[in-house]
């Protein structure tokens, strides 16, 4: 068989057993990350309810807390998102195997880190009137006098996103993965208590309404300033876990020899990736802001019209409620896949790389085809759910909704594929294909601008659909150069009847919903929001039970691994018990698990964020998989034993554009061996 490099050794076999329970770790780790997932979603969608309730989903004051709100996560990501990405984690990833956990260097990188992420939220937030100047579009003075105050409560945010994404990478360099998985939801919390407030002493925008004219600073507070700190509680409560690592953490000066600069020259790519994407999604979000003051002006006019004219506010909720199946899903799997890509790439087996990618895009597509058509069907009740109780925002949200909810199948799977040039140390490659993105996403985003107002938000989220769809496109070229071909035949075949299956449960649920009249203005999905989650709840598990009993009419077998993670844990609940009375094997190895792979998901890549808001998925390390002594092709493991190739092997990188030996960036930056460094040895004796 060819292989991918001819510098590779061949692939050492594995038997059945060890594929089994290589398959086995990745679903249980798949499932626990998307548990955790859920929960946090669930309190997401319940923050973006209060929100609405508070504020009004159409309203002009909305919009501009959620343009201001977005902005901490877009600045992070643009200007030190890459850097933490592609520079710092691979860095701790390598201290921490030093004798002392790598605490000394640790303490080195955070005491650097926080130093520079004080000065640049310092800088940002000083500058917030600038900023909001450069991100809004058609904004009066008095709306940006309130974004204004909006951005200085939000800006500080930067700092806080950045310490988070560092201790969590710590923690996951000790293999804690559980704490950085349920710290978001602390900040969910800590934002509904503040939006209960805010409705308890305010009241809701439906009864009190709420304006730019009435808007004053105890209300900023309870908005703005419960937001941000909820960001810090999230950050704060990380500490606890880190303080127990016990690495004696505390500040440390003189950065000479770290090897940041090396690393940083090796991540020019995957930093110029990360720019291009952000600056391209904040142009487009800054023509997201032209129809919440074209609204503002038809207000205070009192013409009629301005209930028609959608904002950033329901292209956000809209874009939160697409991302669903992605984000629980498609995301869990694909960093759970990435580490038998990696073992794939290293070992140069190009047939193993494309059976990961194949097996991935079909089995996400069992819950992503579905999610898309159930989304389309029930984008009405939605609407009116997460509408703050105006019918016209529902409808709005409604209409958004259904133009991004088809394309949900084409952003997964193209996320699914960009892990391949990852795995196989190609940074070129996506560099191109995110220039040819973000260069489509500029221009048609100035054509936009000149639409009529109230087709503005509707124009961008078709952009965005068209968007994910020609990312598989380009993305399917540049693999195919790479694999030779992509299971293409299969992968259709599993697509086809899914979407069989997806369009019955479709046809099932509108039927359901016709006679809950949902396609009646009068009807009882619009007579207010509980009415609209009755419907959502009642037709929901019907268009489920028909779409699970349709894939085994078409024989989908995907569903049984999409299900394994979780039948699975109902089956071993008693081996433990069962495996205890097994004498152990003579000879066997004692099982020691460590974290494979602990780098953060390369979100800032091949896809851009629709939704401004901060998720902390993009931060999450790779699952504990078993390591080289219990299956033996995860061998080429760096020789202290850990997490990344040695430092002496060759690049695996192939087909990317330029150069075919340029390793990812990070990957093998080199900083001597762990514990050693000459600049700050660790027994170096105190000065008296």
């Amino acid at each position: 068989m060819k292989t991918m490099s001819s510098a590779k050794p061949a692939p050492v076999p594995s038997g059945p057993a060890d594929s089994k329970a290589v398959q086995s770790g990745e679903a249980r780790s798949s499932a626990i990350m998307a548990a955790g997932t859920l929960v946090s979603r669930f309190l997401g969608f319940a923050k973006t309810w209060m929100l609405a309730a508070a504020l009004g989903l159409g309203s002009t004051v909305n919009d501009t807390f959620i343009n201001a709100n977005n902005l901490p996560n877009l600045i992070f990501l643009l200007v030190a998102g890459g850097v933490f990405n592609a520079v710092l984690v691979p860095q701790i990833i390598k201290a921490s195997k030093a004798p002392d956990k790598g605490a000394d260097y640790i303490s080195r990188l955070l005491t650097l880190a926080v130093l520079v992420l004080l000065v640049l939220t310092l800088a940002i937030t000083l500058l917030a009137p600038s900023v909001i100047q450069l991100t809004t579009q058609g904004y009066s003075p008095q709306q940006k006098a309130l974004a204004v105050s909006f951005a200085f409560w939000c800006l500080p945010q930067i700092f806080f996103y950045g310490l988070y994404a560092l201790l969590t990478q710590v923690l996951n360099a000790h293999g804690a993965f559980g704490p950085a998985m349920w710290a978001p939801i602390v900040n969910n919390i800590v934002a509904i208590a503040g939006l209960g407030m805010f409705i308890g002493i305010m009241g809701a925008n439906a009864v009190n309404p709420h304006t730019v004219d009435n808007w004053g600073s105890f209300q900023t507070l309870l908005v703005a300033g419960f937001s941000t700190i909820g960001v810090v509680a999230q950050t704060a409560i990380l500490l606890i876990p880190v303080f127990r690592l016990r690495l004696g953490l505390r500040p440390r000066f003189g950065w000479r020899g770290v090897g940041l600069g090396h690393a940083a020259k090796l991540s020019v790519w995957t930093l110029a990736t990360a720019a291009v994407g952000q600056l391209a999604f904040l142009y487009v979000m800054r023509i997201a802001t032209i129809p919440g003051g074209e609204r503002l002006r038809l207000a205070q006019a009192g013409d009629p019209a301005a209930e028609s004219i959608p904002g950033n506010a329901v292209l956000e909720v809209a874009s939160q409620l697409y991302l669903l199946p992605h984000s629980i899903i498609a995301l869990s799997l694909a960093t759970v896949l990435f580490n038998r890509m990696t073992r794939a790439s290293q070992d140069g087996d190009r047939a193993a790389l494309r059976s990961a990618l194949s097996h991935g895009l079909r089995t996400m597509a069992v819950a992503t085809v579905f999610g898309a058509l159930a989304l389309f069907a029930l984008a009405g009740p939605l609407g009116m759910f997460f509408s703050g109780g105006v019918r016209q925002d529902g409808v709005m949200l409604a209409q958004t909704l259904t133009i991004l909810a088809l394309s949900t199948p084409f952003m997964s799977a193209n996320f699914m594929m960009s892990r391949v040039f990852y795995a196989n140390e190609d940074a070129r490659t996506p560099f191109f294909i995110q220039l040819v993105l973000a260069l489509v996403n500029v221009v048609a985003a100035f054509v936009i601008q000149f639409l009529p107002f109230d087709q503005i938000i509707f124009a961008i989220a078709t952009l965005y659909t068209g968007g994910n769809i020609l990312s598989v496109i380009v993305s399917a070229i540049f693999l195919r150069r790479l694999l030779g071909h992509l299971d293409g035949p299969r992968i259709a075949s599993s697509y086809i009847r899914m979407g069989y299956a997806a369009l019955g449960s479709a046809l099932a649920g509108a039927v359901a919903l016709w006679l809950l009249g949902s396609y009646n203005p009068d009807g009882f999905v619009w007579s207010d929001r509980i009415a609209a989650l009755v419907t959502i709840v009642v037709v929901g598990p019907v268009m489920l039970a028909v779409y699970f009993l349709l894939l085994k009419m078409f024989r989908v077998t995907e569903l049984q691994d999409l299900l394994q993670p979780l039948l699975g844990r109902l089956r071993r609940r008693a081996a433990p018990a069962e495996q205890g009375t097994e004498p152990r094997a003579q000879g066997a190895a004692e099982v020691r698990r460590v974290p494979e792979r602990a780098t953060v998901s390369v979100d800032t890549g091949l896809i851009p964020r629709i939704s401004g808001e901060f998720d902390a998925a993009s931060f999450r390390a790779g699952p504990d998989i078993p390591d080289e002594d219990t299956f033996p092709y995860s061998r080429q493991a760096g020789p202290e034993g850990g997490y990344l190739p040695a430092e002496d092997l060759p690049s695996t990188a192939q087909g990317g554009l330029g150069r075919g030996d340029v390793p990812l960036p990070g990957r093998r930056t080199y900083q001597g061996p762990a514990g050693h460094n000459p600049y700050f040895p660790f027994n170096r004796k105190k000065k008296k």
